[in-house]
């Protein structure tokens, strides 16, 4: 702010500059009010400049200009100033390599210090970075089979844009092979892989099946708790089911959190080379169904490989997080048949605790999730529990195909998945103003009235 200049001639700014030469005949009282007059203006004389110098400090808090002064003072102590996306040095990075290649089958090396000194050159991205994630799911590029099964992964992709939306975090939907062997579920790990190399910002690559949905939208990935220890992977899974019971089912690599670095890149490498880029892919197989005697089908898949590493090397526990805690990702048939009891109970909730009911802007919906925490705490995690579960994965169902698993009819499927859709979407047409009164009808919402849902019959 431009401080108004002060004229160096001080005689013209005080009355009082010639007092001195007065002539004596003047009565006390006249010396007297004079000497206090030119103190007052003096006085206000100062205070004028101050004034006009901090301006905000005597203005009133409703007025436009503190509001403005107060806009740009946060705007200067802003902890995360936003990146800059027009902003590429022409500096040399890795991506000027001609040897780069983003290929599956071509191994990325020294990946920590290029990603490292990406950042370096790009400032603006280096706040935050630790807590950046980008959300990669996908599916195939030719139309479903399925009838309704174009439109079910429609609004599961809805869901995931809606859920990144709500917690900034990227998304970014793949529907091509991009290795033409690496197709069904082996062609997750080429996505990811390139994944990594288009988002050095990001610390963090979530690749969720197309068949999953969040089902909490408040919950946020506790980022901390696999920070601790330096994990580099997370997948929903169980110690117990590899090592004792030496399951296929232990764990589920339709849904994982991998670390971009180095450590991730050679794993990938290793993870990759059981599926069909590999010459000795057609061995995998059986020694896979060897060791793990429910698995199903005769070829290699991700998740027998995953398991059939951690099973052999009990030391990549040490930077593989099999997280049990909550519903990383959840079964669906076990979950489906409770969001009724879930919706009742978050909403006496709500009827109880004014501040959870409070309408509110959607970009500060995570402070909501965390007032809500201290009245789940009775709720539990996993099955059995009253909490939301995070995600529901309809593992078995294949929406777009419609060859779903025989145990369960298909009607069960879709129902289920129109069920969970519109569970997780009132979550979001809350914050709207709308919400979905019956979960089996897609096609209908109602209004929210003040004070929802302590307000009407409900």
């Amino acid at each position: 702010m431009i401080t108004p200049e002060v004229p160096q001639n001080k005689s013209q700014y005080s009355p009082m500059a010639k007092s001195s030469v007065r002539n004596k005949p003047f009565s006390c009282f006249s010396d007297g009010f004079l000497y206090l007059g030119g103190a007052l203006f003096a006085f206000l004389l100062v205070w004028s400049l101050w004034s006009y110098t901090v301006p905000h400090i005597f203005e009133p808090r409703g007025s436009t200009k503190s509001a403005t002064n107060d806009a740009r003072t946060q705007q200067c102590v802003q902890e995360n100033p936003a990146v800059n996306l027009g902003y590429d040095p022409p500096d040399q990075t890795f991506y000027d390599d001609q040897e780069l290649s983003y290929s599956i089958e071509r191994p990325m090396k020294n990946w920590d210090e290029k990603r490292k000194e990406w950042l370096k050159r790009h400032p603006s991205f280096a706040p935050g970075a630790r807590d950046r994630v980008v959300l990669v799911t996908g599916s195939q590029s030719k139309p479903c089979k399925n009838p309704i099964g174009d439109h079910l992964l429609l609004r599961f992709f809805k869901n995931k844009v809606d859920y990144c939306r709500i917690h900034g975090y990227d998304i970014f939907y793949n529907n091509v092979l991009l290795h033409p062997k690496m197709s069904s579920y082996w062609a997750k790990l080429p996505v990811v892989k390139a994944a990594m190399l288009a988002h050095p910002e990001a610390e963090w690559i979530w690749w969720v099946d197309s068949d999953a949905m969040f089902t909490d939208m408040e919950y946020k990935l506790p980022l901390r708790r696999y920070d601790y220890r330096n994990h580099n992977l997370v997948v929903h899974g169980w110690e117990k089911l590899i090592y004792k019971e030496k399951s296929w089912t232990a764990l589920n690599a339709g849904v994982f959190l991998i670390r971009n670095c180095q450590w991730s890149m050679d794993f990938m490498e290793k993870w990759s080379s059981m599926g069909p880029t590999s010459s000795e892919y057609k061995k995998w197989g059986p020694i896979q169904r060897s060791v793990f005697k429910d698995k199903l089908f005769p070829e290699s898949d991700d998740q027998s490989g995953l398991i059939y590493m951690l099973y052999q090397d009990k030391g990549l526990m040490d930077k593989i997080y099999l997280e049990g805690e909550y519903y990383f990702e959840g079964y669906w048939a076990d979950i489906v048949p409770t969001y009724d009891n879930i919706t009742e109970k978050y909403t006496e909730l709500e009827k109880e605790d004014g501040k959870l009911r409070r309408r509110h802007a959607e970009k500060v919906s995570e402070q909501y999730g965390v007032f809500r925490e201290p009245h789940l705490k009775e709720a539990g995690n996993g099955k059995g529990s009253w909490r939301r579960p995070f995600i529901t994965h309809f593992t078995g169902c294949q929406p777009c195909s419609g060859d779903h698993n025989q145990i369960y009819h298909g009607e069960t499927c879709w129902n289920g998945m129109v069920k969970a859709l519109n569970f997780a979407d009132n979550q979001v047409l809350r914050k709207y103003g709308f919400v979905h009164p019956d979960l089996l009808d897609s096609g209908t919402v109602t209004e929210t009235p003040f004070d929802y849902p302590d307000d009407g019959p409900w």
